[in-house]
């Protein structure tokens, strides 16, 4: 019975749409009707299948990539009949306006409202998003692009000039339903034979296991001199109701026990002083933190600081970009650069290098994807390994970032 009120705007939605194909059908054979109309109500009877699996716990029993895949094209079919049925309610309410001011003049004008032409132009404009999207989520999800920059530090010693570090972020391994794609990204990286690789929080989407169908995968990147690796939000088991407190710090141990298994040094609000060339770098890594009220506070980029102080080059891990602003160039100023991620680039955008760059991410984080500098810091945001909501990208694609290290 609680769904009763989804299914009922279900259907209201679905009706109002269907109105835009009658319209645009008028005209066509019966056969032709026929098949439109079962195409288009297909999507809400499994609509309805896909409640009651949830209602009844079915869906569990489901191959995961199923399961995604049917969720996700419910999804976008009612996303796009939303944009179907504002341009419908353009013309009713056109529609209405000039039948009111027809009544008062007395004359009779064209129909408004349910012309083919605005039908069409409701579909063409609902068909636009569902294609991109589907596109997105088929095509782009596991499309990994290196993305390789350079950053020019003046007091760099000679020893650490053309150092090279891969920062990835986000993997969020539970949204993977597929292993060989990602086996190829590793690859990817390696051939990359890099100095330093970083790893910026968010190994899950929010239970341990989630990573161990991965942990023969991703235990295979190589680096010349460490992997380190950070925790973001999705990392601490918070969006899970556990059934007891014991049982979530239980999930947090594994997932500490499984960056061991990676073979990644995890950096808990603390720091590793290597020695590269003769040259003392220092790796700081904070727990989450982030200027945004919605997300927790653990980091402790203080306590995370301390004993780095003669270290000719200071790298941070901190998941969040919005911490750079709110402590790191305040507090921090010897801090050369900041790797972080977490935006994902909102798995959705588009990018033309040296021209635009844009996404809806960039009206709530000001630093999104890409390398930033202030002064003589740099902050470079990762757009994600994986994927989190949306199993897809557009035109953001998923993130191995290959940054060398230049003296000015």
């Amino acid at each position: 019975m609680r769904f009763l009120p989804a299914l009922f705007l279900f259907f209201f939605i679905d009706y109002y749409a269907f109105q835009a194909f009658v319209t645009v059908s008028a005209d066509w054979s019966r056969e032709g009707k026929t098949a439109l109309f079962t195409l288009y109500w297909m999507i809400p009877i499994i609509a309805i299948g896909l409640t009651y699996a949830f209602a009844t716990g079915a869906a569990q029993q489901w191959k995961k990539s199923t399961f995604t895949l049917v969720r996700t094209t419910v999804t976008l079919t009612y996303f796009s009949k939303f944009f179907i049925i504002l341009i419908l309610m353009f013309g009713d309410i056109g529609q209405m306006f000039l039948s009111i001011y027809e009544s008062i003049v007395g004359y009779q004008g064209f129909t408004f409202g349910r012309s083919a032409l605005l039908s069409k132009v409701a579909i063409g404009v609902g068909a636009f998003p569902f294609i991109t999207l589907l596109y997105g989520m088929l095509r782009n999800k596991y499309r990994y692009k290196i993305y390789p920059t350079t950053v020019d530090i003046p007091d760099l010693p000679p020893a650490l000039d053309g150092l090279k570090i891969i920062q990835i972020s986000d993997i969020h391994s539970g949204s993977f339903t597929r292993k060989e794609p990602v086996r190829l990204a590793i690859e990817m990286i390696n051939e990359q034979q890099p100095d330093l690789v970083f790893f910026t929080g968010d190994l899950v989407n929010s239970i341990a296991r989630e990573m161990d169908p991965f942990i023969d995968v991703f235990d295979k990147i190589k680096s010349r001199y460490g992997i380190f690796s950070i925790l973001g939000n999705h990392d601490y088991g918070d969006y899970v109701r556990w059934e007891s407190a014991e049982a979530k710090a239980q999930n947090f141990e594994k997932l500490k026990r499984t960056h061991r298994l990676l073979g990644w040094d995890l950096i808990l609000n603390g720091n590793r002083m290597i020695q590269i060339n003769g040259e003392k770098v220092a790796i700081i890594g904070v727990e989450n933190y982030s200027a945004k009220g919605r997300f927790a506070k653990y980091g402790n980029l203080e306590k995370a600081y301390e004993g780095t102080e003669g270290a000719e080059l200071k790298l941070l891990l901190s998941h969040d970009p919005s911490h750079w602003e709110d402590e790191v160039l305040e507090k921090f100023q010897d801090i050369q650069i900041t790797f972080s991620g977490h935006t994902h680039g909102m798995q959705f955008g588009f990018e033309i290098p040296g021209w635009i760059k844009w996404s809806p991410i960039k009206y709530i984080y000001k630093q999104w994807a890409g390398l930033y500098k202030e002064g003589k810091q740099f902050l470079y945001v990762n757009r994600g390994f994986g994927f989190l909501g949306y199993p897809g990208r557009v035109g953001i694609l998923p993130e191995i970032t290959v940054m060398n290290l230049k003296k000015r």
